[in-house]
């Protein structure tokens, strides 16, 4: 490594991020802005905006924006130079409405939130197993929503279909209408209201069925995937299963020791509670924020705890006796599930 002279100053760089071009801005310790310039979002163009940075000084740290988006290939050649990387959020309304919008703004702004110490998270790292996780979950969901679409297209052509056809498929479920739909032999006159039912019907059956035979293909991988990279414990929570560990294990991310209490875990999961108080009256409301798929994750395992776990029975039970509402005892639920969730990802 080539020492650096004492003259060379500290630079922070911020960088906001968007699909063809990465814009960034250099400052120095003091915030003073050194310059600003734009990259392509290429390897090439990373090590570029890399190489100008460290024209200006010793680079200690880089605010990226979107870090698990557009900025995700950034962040990780970042990474790679050993340079600290810190997660910026976008600036709020009011920080726009004084300085104006501009890449160029938000990208000072990202270096500035780093240097005054607003900006402290550090991006999750969702390489191999995790981010497996992560793409399968993409193509499961993908899946679900096309079948679901198309189940709701198949009941809409049975209602509207020729008598004899919605007497034999009306009341029947979907994997015995799809099975008689698929044996369907449509004539080739589909001008006849008949054979064109028909032939949708069967259409429509062998695109359901084929997506089914995808999701539970999906299904048997997310499951040797998540049993490979849960934490011993994890799936044997009451309510966690497949898919709600591998929401909670994609939120956390391959670094969970990044998360470094469970009131941590709980914020990015949106379960924490927020303060509301003012004056004498002092109350929480819901979090909106932090990882709503997780968040979603959280509510399902308290459901099925309500339903066949008895200590969280006994607890809504009191706790609605003490005046609570059921969505408020069901925060407080995904809260300790929260808790009960970090315990297994960090158990050191």
């Amino acid at each position: 490594m080539i020492s650096m002279p004492d003259s060379v100053i500290d630079v922070v760089g911020g960088v906001d991020t968007h699909a063809d071009a990465h814009v960034a801005a250099a400052v120095d310790r003091l915030g003073r802005v050194l310059g600003t310039g734009a990259f392509a979002t290429t390897r090439s163009g990373y090590l570029e905006l890399i190489a100008w940075l460290e024209s200006f000084g010793r680079v200690t740290t880089v605010g990226i924006e979107g870090t698990g988006a557009w900025g995700k290939g950034l962040t990780r050649v970042v990474q790679d130079t050993g340079i600290d990387v810190v997660e910026v959020i976008r600036p709020n309304r009011q920080t726009r409405r004084r300085y104006g919008k501009s890449d160029m703004v938000d990208a000072i702004a990202a270096a500035r939130a780093v240097l005054n110490g607003e900006a402290t998270a550090t991006p999750r790292d969702t390489d191999g197993t995790i981010e497996a996780l992560r793409l399968l979950r993409i193509a499961r969901r993908s899946a679900i929503t096309t079948r679901t679409r198309t189940a709701n297209q198949l009941h809409a052509v049975i209602t509207t279909a020729p008598d004899p056809i919605k007497a034999q498929l009306n009341g029947l479920t979907m994997t015995r209408i799809t099975r008689i739909a698929t044996n369907y032999r449509p004539g080739t006159n589909l001008t006849n209201t008949t054979h064109a039912t028909k032939y949708t019907l069967k259409t429509l059956a062998q695109r359901w069925r084929t997506l089914t035979n995808e999701i539970n293909h999906l299904n048997t991988q997310l499951d040797t995937l998540v049993a490979h990279a849960a934490p011993p414990g994890l799936l044997d929570i009451c309510g966690v299963n497949t898919h709600t560990a591998t929401d909670l294990l994609i939120a956390a991310g391959t670094n969970p020791h990044r998360i470094t209490s469970d009131q941590s875990f709980a914020a990015l999961c949106g379960v924490s509670p927020v303060d509301a108080s003012s004056g004498h009256h002092i109350r929480h409301r819901l979090n909106r924020g932090g990882d709503r798929q997780a968040n979603a994750a959280l509510y399902r395992i308290v459901i099925v705890q309500l339903r066949y776990h008895q200590p969280a029975r006994d607890y809504m039970t009191r706790r609605l006796q003490q005046g609570r509402t059921k969505p408020e005892v069901i925060r407080c639920l995904k809260r300790y599930v929260a808790r009960t969730i970090w315990t297994h990802l960090n158990p050191n």
